[in-house]
């Protein structure tokens, strides 16, 4: 599993994230506080606070070119 945090400020953002990870094949999560969302349903991710980076689970080994696609809503 290979995690980073990720910010989604705007619903544009949600969509263009969204959109992206439905397309990969494995499982993706998203997490905040104590809960966990499936990162390809758009309403698991409006349901997590979002004013604050959330942390991208992949489930698989190889998420490079996934993290690739992702980078512009990574944070440190």
């Amino acid at each position: 599993m290979r995690t980073c945090k990720v910010m989604l400020n705007t619903a544009a953002d949600v969509t263009a994230f969204n959109r992206l990870v439905s397309e990969c094949a494995h499982d993706i999560g998203l997490s905040s506080g104590r809960y966990l969302v499936n990162a390809k349903s758009i309403m698991g991710i409006f349901s997590l606070d979002l004013s604050k980076p959330v942390t991208l689970c992949a489930h698989f080994d190889d998420a490079d070119r996934l993290f690739a696609e992702l980078e512009r809503f990574r944070v440190a």
